[in-house]
């Protein structure tokens, strides 16, 4: 019989769970609430002696100091309606798992298959509700529907039942493993019903080709002799669907577009990813000849370069916006430690050394009506912050570099942005660590968490986009604890040479990473029969499919085997034998003594031919807004720094661990009291060198409104020129390239899809022409491109996203620079030239407004002056340097005033312009956002050596530091147009999301 454990706060003890959900209902849901207080949970469906029972609840469940427990019976009391949320069936439930392992401490004996722990929450509502409220509030604030279930009750109803809310959920031990088979001999209709029926995402053509495989003859003959008939098993269309998935294959990138520019112009274009992005990495290296540092590009998990004769460094980063769409702390903590495994999975294995990442949102402040499938704005901006800051913390990489950017149009998906960078040696036991094989005959080894039915579905249904159908399963659940014991397991056995090869078991789960690893050697034979799973009850293909997290693959010789098992059991960390490498070319899937899948690997991953997609480029025009002229800008620039693409997201940052392994240098913030934006973060990896790595990167989505060719140009330039504003060499640096896009394919749902596709190619040929212009090559990236919500009725796009990472070496990271200006009598210098680039700015955002204007970036000119900044700031002439972006010049002054805690008198008649005169202004010159600028300050002692070393680089001196704290900016008329102290301005940047 299952037992229930209640844990509740002791009287008089303050409850700030249910303080903040009493402020989240009266904020988002309008409701009046007297008081929330709430309850944990634990139902123990295990048979456990009375004792080991207490013990668990008065010890590991319970603080004895504030809490109380009781087993079997309700402490519930005064309140008005109770809600009690718990997990669905076959979600994990990480919190259940931790008290199931307390329990087997305690107890001294593991439980047995079909036992568990199973938590949930109780909130006891009290106030004048409706039940119809109290059902508003658990569906839109309490309860994440995809992924867990509430009951509700009043006082009444709670005592008839004797406070045991019977309908809060467990998993049930079903008996089940079946195996079905598919009959495709149907009509189209009936293909494409099993398709959008069984989430596999494949599209008429698709299914048609697997049809006909299963129409071969000489295929026929082959499963006839493994007891197979001429029908797929449900494990095969499954291994397909996920392999051949857009968030797997990469479909888009991959396939053939016929390009048709402005002109009429007519463009055949093979594979976007080999035309632009392979090409630009192969292109920058001939370039560099004999000082290419590349040593792992676009053929493993993550990208590697040389960090020096002893190191490699690591990099990926990924996206997780489908997900955290449906369960924004599950989808992001799921983000961050998968992200985790890139690096850790690529060559033989990298130590992690930190984490970045970067949240696209709607406005937390969003008021506008929602589909009812759509969660809230502010309710994804803390699921996802939560997320991520549980995953990164609990694992113990600091999280040194991010961005939040807000656009309402992120309201139908948010986007994700998770990255890891890690450290391997350059070789380990004598040969190159970034390679690694397999053989035929080596064994499969899964190691890590169990699995279950979270996370089914999460490639096929991260293929299409949101809508009112998207899986409960797709969610997947991470356990960070989990994941740093294997890891930590793993590079110890790396060291000992246990394993040839090992890859993260994520997107599409076991048939992806063994399939892929099948690839490699030219077979596999697996037995899903041995698979350690969490509960009983999986079907094969659920097995075969599940991205239930912190899982790897491995291949591990024969010889090794006992040993790689006896160094796991140590570690406390699970690893399964099941079954082995082939060069038979078959993918054979076994459960037990059955065949399930036997798919031909060259069919498996080379049989999905290219699509044919076609994108129309025509050039689209704003209404051009008139420039207002004004005597004074100081209440512009304080709403600029209060813009939420602008203000201050320390509330955010500062959950997130940088300091720990010890490494980091420069930190997300900076200044006289740590609280300016750093431009880009550096980390010392190895603590006995001054060597480091840094890391930046640019994003703009608001001008593919305009173009997104000069969008991305944009954003390689911004992620570049953070990178160098702190020191970072130009000798060693790389990039990866993540898109997020709307849906570019022409359909009835997206009939503006060629359009989107002319803007995708453009993004394409930007990042070519930007990337081998500035000597960057690309080494990892990804692709993310259904990123839409539809429900029938409303759809909602994102605007097309391009996140550019750069990532490379400082020699000295005692040279680094921070962006606060540091002493009185400083000169100010602003590198580069402005021009009248309002469009797509935060300044015509404010007022609505979009423009024409985009800023373009003149590559050959801001390399120079970049490389000539280099120098000065390894020479030590460089005091601070801060980029201008979003917000331009008044902005970026303010940002570095306030920052170092002093004033800054500038001069706008000494701003080097460029373009027509007769479009020069203070407004312009204030807020443009013209690419490739820097401000920088100098000792005045250095301004000879400084302009020497800069020369003909568009450098101008527009002011100076002083002691008085105000920002004072004079106008081309020669009086103030910004006048304002500098802890007004800090107020202004800091306040927006200060409390959130």
């Amino acid at each position: 019989m299952a037992r229930r454990i209640e844990i509740a706060l002791r009287n008089g003890v303050r409850d700030a769970r249910g303080e903040r959900i009493k402020r989240e209902i009266e904020h988002f849901l309008h409701l009046s609430v007297e008081g929330v207080r709430t309850i944990d949970v634990y139902t123990v469906d295990a048979e456990l002696a009375e004792d080991d029972l207490v013990k668990a609840a008065s010890e590991p469940f319970c603080d004895p100091v504030i809490q109380d427990w009781s087993i079997d019976r309700p402490v519930a009391t005064g309140f008005d309606f109770l809600v009690e949320v718990g997990f669905r069936p076959g979600v994990t439930d990480n919190v259940g798992r931790t008290a199931r392992e307390a329990i087997e401490y305690i107890s001294g004996r593991p439980f047995a298959a079909g036992e568990g722990v199973y938590t949930s929450v109780q909130y006891l509502l009290n106030g004048a509700l409706s039940r119809t409220d109290v059902e508003r509030i658990a569906k839109d604030l309490l309860c994440n529907t995809l992924i867990q279930r509430f009951v509700i009750l009043d006082q009444a109803e709670f005592m008839a039942q004797g406070g045991v809310p019977v309908s809060v959920p467990k998993v049930t031990a079903e008996t089940r493993s079946q195996v079905r088979e598919i009959d495709l001999n149907v009509t189209d209709e009936e293909l494409m019903r099993i398709s959008k029926d069984g989430v596999l995402a494949l599209t008429l053509d698709e299914m048609k080709i697997i049809q006909a495989h299963y129409r071969d003859p000489a295929v026929l003959a082959k499963r006839q002799e493994m007891g197979l008939s001429d029908k797929p098993t449900d494990a095969e269309l499954e291994a397909l669907a996920q392999t051949w998935s857009e968030h797997c294959k990469h479909k888009i990138f991959s396939g053939n577009v016929e390009y048709i520019d402005e002109h009429g112009n007519r463009e055949e274009i093979k594979s976007l990813f080999k035309s632009y992005i392979q090409r630009t990495t192969a292109t920058v290296r001939q370039q560099q000849g004999e000082n290419d540092y590349c040593l792992s590009v676009f053929k493993d998990n993550a990208g590697v370069i040389r960090f020096n004769d002893d190191w490699s460094l690591v990099f990926k980063v990924e996206t997780h916006n489908s997900p955290s769409a449906l369960d924004p702390y599950g989808g992001a903590l799921t983000g961050i430690v998968g992200v985790n495994r890139d690096p850790f999975g690529t060559g033989m294995g990298a130590r992690l050394i930190f984490n970045t990442d970067v949240f696209c949102f709607a406005s937390p402040f969003y008021e506008k009506p929602l589909p009812s499938r759509l969660l809230h704005p502010r309710r994804i901006y803390e699921g996802v912050v939560e997320g991520v800051e549980h995953g990164g913390n609990k694992s113990g990489i600091p999280t040194v570099n991010g961005s939040l950017v807000f656009d309402d149009r992120f309201a139908g998906k948010p986007l994700v942005f998770c990255g890891t960078a890690g450290l391997m040696p350059a070789t380990i036991n004598g040969k190159p660590a970034h390679e690694k094989h397999i053989n035929p005959g080596d064994l499969i080894v899964m190691t890590g968490g169990r699995i279950g039915k979270d996370g089914i579905h999460g490639a096929t249904f991260s293929s299409e986009e949101l809508n009112e159908n998207s899986p409960v399963t797709a969610v997947q659940i991470g356990d960070p604890i989990t994941q740093k014991r294997m890891t930590d397991f793993l590079i110890r056995a790396r060291d000992r040479g246990l394993y040839n090869f090992i890859t993260d078991n994520g997107a599409g789960g076991l048939s992806s990473s063994v399939g892929e690893m099948a690839k490699e050697c030219g077979g596999c034979r697996m037995d899903l029969s041995r698979a350690p799973l969490k509960y009983p009850g999986l079907d094969p293909w659920e097995i075969l499919i599940s991205e239930a997290q912190e899982r790897m693959s491995l291949a591990v010789p024969p010889a090794h085997i006992d040993e790689f098992l006896a160094m796991a059991k140590r570690f406390g960390v699970e690893a399964t034998v099941l079954g082995e490498f082939t060069d038979t070319g078959i993918f054979h899937i076994e459960f037990g003594e059955r065949t399930i899948a036997y798919l031909p690997i060259s069919f498996l991953h080379e049989g999905l031919p290219p699509m044919e997609m076609r994108g129309v480029w025509e050039i689209k025009r704003h209404e051009e807004p008139a420039i207002e002229v004004s005597s004074d800008y100081t209440a512009d620039l304080k709403q600029l720094l209060g813009a939420l693409n602008i203000c201050s997201k320390e509330s955010v940052v500062r959950r997130y661990d940088h300091e720990v392994q010890g490494g980091s240098v420069v930190k997300p913030f900076t200044g006289v009291a740590n609280d300016g934006p750093s431009d880009a973060a550096v980390v010392r990896p190895v603590l006995d060198s001054f060597e480091g790595v840094v890391v930046g990167h640019g994003i703009c989505p608001r001008y593919s409104d305009i173009d997104t060719y000069h969008m991305t140009a944009n954003a390689i330039d911004e992620g570049l020129r953070n990178y160098v504003a702190v020191g970072g060499s130009l000798d060693l640096v790389s990039g990866l390239d993540n898109f997020c896009w709307c849906d570019p394919v022409q359909s009835e749902k997206t009939p503006d899809g060629e359009y989107k596709m002319a803007q995708l190619v453009r993004s394409n040929k930007a990042l070519y022409d930007y990337c081998v212009a500035y000597g960057i090559p690309l080494i990892s990236g990804k692709d993310s491109m259904k990123n839409d919500f539809y429900d029938g009725a409303v759809k909602i796009s994102i605007p097309p996203t391009l996140l550019f990472s750069v990532i490379g070496k400082i020699d000295d990271v005692r040279k680094a620079v921070t962006m606060d200006v540091k002493r009185p009598e400083d000169i100010v210098y602003l590198l580069g030239e402005t021009a009248n680039e309002l469009g797509g700015s935060e300044y015509f955002a404010l007022r609505g407004e979009i423009g024409n204007n985009v800023p373009k970036v003149n590559a050959e000119a801001a390399l120079t002056r970049y490389r000539a900044l280099h120098r000065a700031i390894t020479d030590g002439l460089v005091a601070s340097c801060h980029d201008l972006s979003d917000g331009g010049l008044a902005v970026a002054l303010a940002e570095k005033a306030f920052a170092g805690g002093f004033g800054i008198s500038a001069d706008l008649k000494s701003v080097r312009w460029s373009g027509d005169s007769t479009e020069k202004n203070d407004a312009v010159l204030l807020f443009s956002e013209s690419a490739s600028r820097h401000l920088v300050t100098i000792r005045p002692h250095h301004r000879q050596a400084f302009e020497s070393v800069m020369g003909e680089c568009g450098v101008s001196a527009i002011g100076v530091v002083t002691e008085e704290a105000v920002l004072r900016i004079d106008g081309l008329a020669g009086t103030p147009v910004i006048n304002e102290r500098i802890d007004e301005l800090k107020q202004a940047w800091q306040s927006p999301l200060r409390e959130l």
